[in-house]
């Protein structure tokens, strides 16, 4: 998305930030976006675990219960 930004757009970017937010407030704007981030990272790693928890269910699940297309086909023969 942001692949073809070189260093002379991040530099006005930086620059603009700094106009509107001042330097006070420029690091606290950057630390909470660091920390959003992170959080993000967290919920998006905790999804994902809960996901891959659940597709390992639905494969024991299958292991274990039969299927009844196999028990029909191998059924007693007359």
């Amino acid at each position: 998305m942001f692949s073809n930004i070189g260093s002379g757009e991040i530099l006005i970017i930086v620059l603009v930030l700094f106009f509107l937010f001042g330097g006070k407030k420029l690091p606290e704007l950057a630390r909470g976006l660091g920390e959003s981030g992170k959080e993000f990272k967290k919920a998006k790693k905790e999804i994902e675990n809960a996901l891959s928890d659940i597709n390992t269910e639905e494969k024991d699940q299958k292991k274990i219960t039969p299927s009844r297309e196999g028990s029909e086909e191998g059924g007693e023969s007359t």
